[in-house]
């Protein structure tokens, strides 16, 4: 087999191994609506709970709010695109009364721009509002944490735009974690499990705090 006949074979595997390779985040989604698909009940007022693995990673999050109907729709590693990307099955199909959104954490950690993140979580709440323009929606800030704590500056940045964008528009509403979370300048060490990012019950606890007043 000549050189260029094995260029070609080369490649055209490779462009095949592509074609099938599954979209991002695709099988996490589809465990969240097959979990649902059973537990949600479509007569009831819903909330939405979405975002990265801090969202996902709460556990005790539907019986913290009994009185509730509570989707968790979080997905691990999630950034604010990959939200917009499946805000369809995670969000609208539910037809909720309100939403809390966590994504940004790990924009920052991605290195992308605060003016990104904010482009993007105006794109997704749009699509909310398309779908029912009296959706409440309730941005929840990045958080601090030891892993990432060299990014503080960056955080704390993108925690500004995001209180700027819920100034400007009365509909929106800003959950500030961070405060909580911090023991004077430095973050408490003892909200979190062994990784430093992930938050242990203790860090739960605080988020309810701050997050209890906006529920009704």
């Amino acid at each position: 087999m000549t050189l260029k006949k094995l260029t070609y074979l080369f490649l055209s595997l490779a462009f095949l191994g592509y074609g099938q390779k599954t979209p991002a985040f695709q099988n996490e989604v589809k465990a969240i609506q097959k979990k649902y698909e059973s537990l949600w009940d479509s007569s009831k007022e819903t909330i939405v709970f979405t975002g990265s693995s801090s969202i996902r990673m709460w556990k005790n999050l539907e019986s913290m709010f009994p009185n509730h109907q509570i989707i968790n729709s979080g997905f691990g590693g999630s950034q604010s695109s990959d939200l917009f990307q499946y805000y369809n099955e995670l969000i609208l199909q539910y037809n909720p009364k309100k939403v809390f959104i966590y994504e940004g954490d790990n924009d920052i950690a991605s290195k992308k721009r605060t003016k990104d993140i904010i482009d993007t979580t105006r794109e997704i709440i749009n699509k909310i509002r398309e779908r029912n323009n009296a959706t409440q929606v309730v941005i929840i800030a990045a958080k601090p944490s030891l892993a990432r704590w060299k990014l503080k500056r960056k955080y704390m940045k993108l925690n500004r735009a995001f209180e700027k964008l819920c100034e400007e528009d009365s509909a929106l509403q800003f959950a500030n974690v961070w405060d909580v979370m911090m023991d004077g300048k430095q973050v408490r060490k003892d909200i979190f499990i062994s990784d430093g990012l992930h938050m242990n019950s203790k860090g739960y606890d605080l988020w309810f705090s701050v997050i209890k007043p906006y529920m009704n």
